[in-house]
């Protein structure tokens, strides 16, 4: 189980695969709004002079000394939607990182955001 107070420490930690590929480096922690339990992780990929953070689910993710390991392999992360690093997921694109992975999105009651960056 992935404990809240822990993700502070997770920043900057390697993401792997359930291969151990390596996809790229953790970035930020989303938290479901309804929850406040870790929902999503921007990981930045790409090449020193092209970087950008794409989005993974957390859900069994599992972390061990230096590393995120979570449950999609690493193409179909690197083909997740994705931000620039000083960019902001805009509450309209929420629905595509979900649908990416196959998980249903539903808003919440008054239609606030589903995922918040801790």
């Amino acid at each position: 189980m992935i404990h809240p107070a822990d993700i502070r420490e997770w920043r900057n930690q390697d993401v792997v695969d359930p291969a151990g590929h390596k996809i790229g480096v953790l970035e930020a922690v989303y938290v479901h709004t309804a929850t406040d339990e870790p929902a999503m992780a921007t990981v930045r990929t790409g090449l020193p002079t092209r970087q950008r953070l794409v989005f993974v689910p957390l859900d069994d993710a599992t972390v061990g000394p230096g590393y995120v390991k979570v449950t999609y392999d690493k193409g179909t992360v690197r083909k997740a939607p994705s931000i620039g690093l000083d960019d902001v997921l805009a509450a309209e694109d929420e629905s595509v990182v979900f649908h990416h992975y196959g998980i249903a999105y539903q808003p919440g009651a008054a239609g606030e955001r589903r995922l918040a960056r801790r």
